[in-house]
């Protein structure tokens, strides 16, 4: 008898892929084969995401595709929590779980096809399978978010923050190091809040006494000779504390904090954290210390109230913070978040055209920002290797949402290897170079 096959959907943010990613790991191991085809799967797991409505339709519109190709899903993830709303569209899916929730979603793959032999004949390597590039991989930190920012529904999803142990944690940044990962993109939902639920709990690592803490799990994490990237850090003040280890070289010199806004009144209906804190005063604090760190982060226009002059607030906010990298999102109500009751909505015309004007203003920041570094030498990471040459990002750029570096000609490069380039062009996001 042949293993029995899943095939899986991925969808949302790397914090859902990690899931993903546990969950095909446990599976693994009792023996489950994965399948890239409907055809060849004899069942389909669908790990949804719940954030904004384009992403709940994907995620209605992925189960039904499954169902359509395949006939027998399971749905799991961030939409998950409105069981009655996938019910109501897709009434013949097996079953439905939360985010979060491997054991869940395995017991239901056993119910639904039972594995089909002795576990331990199946083995998976100690970093458990991963949907990534095996260059480099997501380590998720922590799982929820004691914030109730009002655009975000996430908590009512995924819960209250919840931290792992900082030597779990390490143990599995371990493995993937061991396993050949040469970048490690640490992900949550509140990364800089990391440990506070578990009072900073102090742990053993390899002899060491390291704290359940931010600063300390940045610290271990520059001993394992990999890039160490940070995400979604909210700016707290003991987030100063990190970037001197980037000036030293233990980790990237890179920070995605998500500002949102710049002006306060905004700030304040978002609820959002560190709302009072001076971001300009820090981010010139951040470059005298680190002259090289790289600062990404996203914003959201066309919230319910912003005036036009909060909206140029932002626009002069991005030409003083000189932001590297930079997301917008127009507001879209999600379905229970608290700012849906705000006043004073803005037009989806003028939401439309702030975004354009936005876009444009930081795409000239931006372009500039990289003329400044056309000349000078780099070492990149090549993620492909195509018939014109190798794809690579420097350490200013995080897969999937950042620029790239360009290498022409570079066909004898491998995935994955760092190689050392002299920059001599950019457009607005990205760069090209030569070998050194």
């Amino acid at each position: 008898m042949s293993n029995p096959r899943v095939g899986f959907i991925s969808l949302g943010c790397p914090k859902a892929l990690v899931d993903s990613e546990q969950i095909i790991t446990r599976l693994r191991t009792e023996g489950y084969q994965v399948s890239s085809t409907y055809d060849d799967a004899d069942i389909v797991v669908v790990n949804t995401c719940g954030f904004i409505d384009a992403a709940v339709e994907e995620s209605l519109e992925s189960i039904g595709e499954a169902l359509a190709e395949n006939g027998k899903v399971i749905v799991t993830g961030c939409l998950g929590a409105r069981a009655d709303e996938i019910r109501a569209r897709h009434p013949q899916v097996l079953s439905i779980t939360g985010a979060h929730a491997t054991d869940e979603v395995v017991a239901a793959v056993h119910e639904h096809l039972p594995p089909a032999h002795n576990p331990f004949t199946d083995l998976v390597p100690p970093q458990g399978i991963k949907l990534t590039p095996d260059h480099y991989a997501y380590l998720k930190i922590s799982e929820g978010c004691n914030h109730r920012c009002t655009f975000c529904i996430i908590p009512s999803m995924r819960g209250d923050l919840v931290s792992r142990f900082v030597d779990d944690v390490l143990l599995e940044a371990e493995h993937l190091a061991n396993a050949g990962v040469k970048e490690l993109l640490v992900v949550s939902q509140d990364t800089s809040a990391y440990g506070v639920d578990l009072k900073y709990q102090t742990r053993d690592w390899k002899g060491r006494a390291i704290k359940t803490r931010f600063y300390d799990l940045a610290e271990a994490l520059g001993d394992l000779g990999v890039w160490v990237r940070m995400h979604y850090v909210y700016p707290y003040p003991h987030v100063d504390d990190v970037v001197p280890l980037m000036a030293e070289g233990k980790i990237l010199p890179y920070l995605d904090i998500p500002f949102q806004h710049a002006n306060s009144r905004i700030l304040k209906l978002m609820k959002r954290p560190a709302a009072a804190e001076n971001n300009l005063e820090r981010i010139k604090a951040w470059r005298d210390i680190c002259p090289d760190i790289t600062l990404r982060s996203t914003f959201i226009v066309g919230f319910p109230g912003e005036t036009e002059q909060e909206f140029e607030e932002l626009l002069q906010f991005l030409t003083e913070a000189q932001m590297d990298r930079v997301g917008c999102f127009a507001y879209s109500p999600v379905k229970g978040a608290v700012a849906n009751e705000l006043p004073d909505s803005v037009p989806e015309e003028v939401k439309q055209q702030r975004l354009q004007r936005f876009m444009a203003h930081q795409a000239e920041i931006s372009a500039a920002r990289l003329q400044r570094r056309v000349g000078k030498k780099e070492t990149v990471l090549i993620d492909e290797v195509v018939a014109e040459g190798a794809v690579a990002r420097s350490k200013a750029d995080a897969p999937e949402i950042d620029g790239q570096v360009f290498i022409d000609g570079a066909t004898h490069l491998k995935v994955g290897e760092f190689v050392d380039v002299e920059l001599e062009e950019a457009d607005d996001y990205d760069l090209w170079g030569h070998l050194v």
